[in-house]
């Protein structure tokens, strides 16, 4: 195995921390002597031992010589755990290749250890998979205002979400779902619209194989204050944090919904509601719908990653549409997406697109 494959087989170690480590990023590591994988590992448990120590631990003596090929640069500080860099070094490797840098400037400065120690280190290697890895991570750290926010829509071939009745269970078939369930448990939130809430009245929560270190709050987006009392949202929310922006002429009126626990926030618009999102805590969400609230996260350019679910039927131009009111743009200036994954889900068609090309750190 080259350091090349290495690195391939250490990104898909991390995924396994999924729902698990963040707000940490996911990482994973490959110990590698002579072309021979001695020891790997990942990233596990927020608070627990980092992809470094895990590979570390399954090598034994075996690391010292050995190349340690890492998704996230080794970080140079004390944390919930030792510094992964000072672990390297007492473990006599004598090279090592990180995909892209610690954004965290509590916890980069590990190359440069490295370096200082006398180890030869790499930066680079598989850095555009790494950095769409770890894409609501790195987020964090632009400065952006808001929290990284990803749009999931599950869709008909014509982009339709529903029938020309608002029926939509289930356009997907069960494997996608599941793939929803599990892409639940990576957020710090999940949000709907005020008209999706109430007609689906979903409890927007993760029933799948992976179980969520923290459950993911629901924010719902309604201007109108919409939301019932008696609406699964609101009857569960001392169990399940629940969030509802609304216009502030219209929070005064929902004193029966913040008496079932619901945390009940004043916002001009959609812009101002993102950014109370990051105040209180939410660093990454994941949009559902409905069709207008996607239209106008999109028009705002605040999605940052689309995860679109297409299924092999058609619903006809009166069925909802996908991105209700989105505004046309010129051929000649239009924004081209870059497309990050696509695959089967069963019978469906999973395409994930990020807005901006991501680039390797320079």
């Amino acid at each position: 195995m080259d350091e090349a494959q290495a690195m391939d087989r250490a990104l898909g170690l991390a995924w396994r921390g999924w729902g698990r480590v963040h707000p940490n990023p996911l990482v994973g590591a490959v110990l590698l002597r002579d072309g021979r994988v001695v020891g790997e590992g990942f990233h596990a448990e927020f608070g627990g031992p980092h992809a470094e120590a895990a590979a570390l631990s399954t090598a034994g003596e075996a690391a010292r010589g050995a190349t340690a090929v890492v998704t996230l640069e080794p970080c140079a500080h004390v944390g919930k755990q030792p510094p992964c860099a000072d672990a390297l070094i007492a473990a006599g490797v004598r090279r090592v290749v990180y995909a892209i840098a610690d954004p965290n400037p509590l916890a980069s400065g590990g190359a440069d250890r490295l370096r200082a120690s006398g180890i030869d280190v790499e930066h680079g290697v598989g850095a555009e998979r790494a950095e769409m890895q770890n894409a609501a991570f790195l987020h964090r750290f632009r400065g952006a205002g808001r929290p990284y926010v990803a749009l999931k829509l599950a869709t008909s071939i014509d982009a339709r979400i529903a029938d020309s009745e608002g029926r939509s269970r289930w356009i997907s078939g069960p494997e996608a779902r599941d793939y929803v369930h599990w892409l639940r448990a990576g957020f710090d939130a999940i949000g709907v619209g005020g008209r999706t809430a109430a007609v689906d009245d979903a409890s927007l929560t993760v029933r799948g194989a992976v179980e969520p270190r923290v459950a993911p709050a629901r924010v719902i987006f309604d201007r109108s204050l919409q939301l019932s009392p008696t609406s699964v949202l609101a009857r569960t929310a001392r169990d399940h944090r629940t969030i509802v922006f609304a216009s502030p002429d219209r929070v005064q009126l929902g004193k029966a919904l913040t008496a079932l626990g619901v945390e009940l926030e004043p916002a001009e618009d959609l812009a101002a509601a993102l950014g109370a999102l990051e105040h209180l805590g939410i660093g990454s969400l994941l949009v559902e719908g409905g069709g207008r609230l996607a239209a106008a996260l999109l028009d705002a350019g605040a999605v940052d990653r689309l995860h679109w679910i297409q299924s092999p039927l058609l619903l006809g131009e009166t069925g909802i549409p996908a991105f209700a009111g989105l505004a046309s743009t010129p051929l000649a200036s239009v924004e081209r997406w870059t497309v990050v994954e696509r695959r089967a889900l069963g019978a469906d068609s999973l395409l994930v697109l990020d807005r901006e090309p991501c680039s390797p750190e320079s």
